[in-house]
């Protein structure tokens, strides 16, 4: 009889145990089944439109016209197009604007394309992707913690009213919309800056190819933002081997540090400056450039006005090309 009232004791306490367990497995998390399941997923690093750009171009132009350059760590695809001359006259350099690459059907693969048979050599290069035209990170002001007591109470001045406190507090506290603005106009900066190099670098490769092929004058084209990028280019660094620029319906990039018509003045070489005269806004900053220029002693600048031919891009090409090719060979 004692045994049996064991066994049943036994059993009893065992059943009690048994929900417990239970609930101490359910909280206890589960291992993953595999290790490899639970690590990052790693992304392919998403390439610059650029990028993108130079790759469609490789599958599309003769890979005898491609040259990749050198700019710093970055490689980059440019095209050349000797000239069709047993005695070349020079090399022109064309630099797109933004949105465009080295062969983009208006101005930059038309001219790279008939300048050969004029006797000029074609080099085209594209712009790399702006960190100014980026989407810009909100700086958020973060508000200071208060002063506390030993006793973990906030400190307070005696003898103070409230309203003094935060009348002082709001005189002395630096306005949140000013140090946001500041920041911006602080990264704004050092992004134009950036941008600048990155271009900078890209033309001296440019120019440096341009040279070891023996050309004995070199011009720089620059079409839309590529005026503005060829121009500061010309203004900041004043290469000796680039003897001319010519500037195609010329427009400033937003958020850089300079604007085309502070910079059209600074230069010493000639330049030719092209505008559609058909379109407002172009003739008006064609216009204060124009002006500008004449306020500079010895000023080599010349404007040539251009008339857009909606209905008929061939001819507002060969138009744009013959304007082009006279100002640089004029005996021609």
């Amino acid at each position: 009889m004692l045994t049996l009232y064991r066994t049943q004791l036994a059993m009893i306490c065992l059943s009690s145990l048994l929900p417990l367990a239970a609930q101490a497995a359910a909280a206890e998390p589960a291992a993953p089944a595999d290790a490899a399941a639970a690590a990052p997923i790693a992304r392919p690093v998403l390439l610059e439109r650029s990028q993108e750009d130079a790759q469609a171009l490789e599958r599309r132009v003769p890979k005898a016209e491609q040259q990749m350059l050198q700019a710093g760590s970055d490689s980059f695809l440019a095209l050349w197009k000797p000239a069709n001359d047993s005695n070349p006259q020079g090399a022109l350099i064309i630099l797109p604007g933004a949105g465009e690459n080295a062969d983009w059907p208006n101005t930059v693969g038309p001219l790279r394309s008939k300048f050969p048979d004029a006797g000029w050599h074609s080099l085209s290069i594209s712009l790399p992707d702006l960190l100014a035209d980026s989407p810009q990170a909100r700086v958020e002001a973060t508000p200071a913690a208060p002063a506390e007591k030993a006793n973990g109470e906030v400190a307070a001045a005696q003898d103070t009213p409230v309203d003094a406190n935060a009348n002082v507090a709001q005189a002395t506290a630096a306005d949140p919309d000013t140090a946001q603005s500041t920041d911006a106009v602080d990264a704004s900066e050092q992004n134009d800056q950036a941008d600048a190099e990155r271009i900078f670098a890209r033309l001296d490769a440019a120019v440096a190819y341009a040279q070891s092929q023996k050309a004995r004058s070199i011009v720089l084209l620059g079409n839309g933002s590529g005026a503005y990028w060829a121009a500061r280019y010309l203004s900041e660094k004043q290469p000796p081997q680039v003897q001319k620029l010519v500037m195609v319906a010329a427009q400033t990039p937003a958020r850089v540090e300079h604007d085309l018509l502070s910079l059209t003045p600074t230069l010493k070489v000639p330049v030719a400056d092209l505008y559609f005269a058909t379109r407002s806004a172009d003739q008006r900053a064609a216009q204060l450039r124009l002006q500008a220029s004449k306020r500079q002693p010895g000023s080599q600048y010349r404007q040539l006005s251009l008339i857009a031919m909606p209905g008929n891009k061939a001819a507002e090409q060969e138009q744009l090309f013959r304007r082009v090719r006279g100002w640089l060979s004029p005996q021609e």
